[in-house]
């Protein structure tokens, strides 16, 4: 299986990573091919709504790192979204990956399934990022993988000493 995460951290090297970076070495161990897109290192706006995708092929027409991802995206069975929980849901670089994906709403997409990889500060903060999946789901017909949340990630690599870092592996290996 082609898997494709996409972390929306605006953090370099931070909780998001780590825990995209394990769900990764996971996967491959288990045998399926993985690519990572840090948007923290890419540049992808906000989505227009001009609809020049609908005529174009899925092409955006704005020229930013969303394209190289939407060639990724084209060749995915399953997408996985990573992200710290800021204010209540994902970070606004992870939504406008996900508004930018509009560019594959009358082209179609190849992913079948999804998951999220999400982190906190606090507990009982993810109810937005997991409705926000939900209805993902719902209109694309895309299987729901499940969701990883883990809270208390109140410093920069607190997650390297997280005993719940374990359930990423877990998850990640038991993908079919």
């Amino acid at each position: 299986m082609n898997i494709l995460i996409i972390t929306g951290s605006p953090r370099r090297n931070g909780n998001t990573e780590i825990m995209a970076d394990t769900f990764a070495e996971s996967a491959k161990t288990a045998g399926h091919d993985v690519t990572i897109k840090n948007l923290s290192t890419l540049k992808v706006g906000p989505c227009l709504g001009c609809q020049y995708c609908f005529t174009h092929d899925g092409t955006c027409i704005q020229q930013d790192d969303m394209n190289s991802i939407l060639s990724d995206l084209a060749e995915t069975d399953m997408l996985v979204l990573a992200s710290p929980i800021y204010w209540f849901d994902v970070t606004a670089q992870t939504k406008a990956f996900v508004d930018r994906m509009y560019a594959f709403a009358k082209k179609g997409f190849r992913v079948k399934s999804i998951a999220m990889l999400l982190n906190s500060g606090a507990p009982n903060v993810y109810d937005a990022a997991e409705a926000q999946l939900n209805a993902i789901c719902s209109y694309l017909k895309w299987e729901n993988k499940g969701v990883i949340k883990i809270p208390g990630m109140l410093e920069k690599g607190s997650m390297k000493t997280s005993d719940k870092l374990e359930s990423v592996k877990d998850f990640a290996a038991s993908l079919s």
